[in-house]
């Protein structure tokens, strides 16, 4: 997959197709919130898988009944590039209801 940075516009367009997903500075960010601390806890480890799956690995925050993830590609000067929406879009996947915020 390509590391290149992604243009303003494109971010933006592809943030577009991801609702709950923004831009936080020079990463894109997420913040799902579940009935438990358990359901985010298993929400944690299948993020880790895909994380692996990928080998790219986001910013990953647990809290009592949260996760917060931010990503960006250090590979192409911490810029935002199609890995990072990749990633995004697969945990969007398995998130519980595609976890609204």
């Amino acid at each position: 997959m390509a590391t290149e940075p992604l243009s303003q516009k494109e971010i933006e367009d592809r943030l577009r197709e991801l609702p709950g997903w923004s831009l936080d500075g020079n990463r894109i960010a997420r913040t799902y919130r579940l009935g438990t601390h358990f359901a985010a806890a298993a929400l944690v480890v299948h993020v880790a898988g895909i994380q692996d799956e990928l080998d790219h690995h986001s910013d990953l925050t647990l809290g009592y009944n949260t996760v917060a993830l931010t990503v960006n590609t250090h590979s192409a000067g911490g810029a935002v590039t199609d890995l990072d929406f990749e990633l995004a879009r697969r945990v969007e996947d398995v998130a519980p209801g595609h976890g609204a915020s």
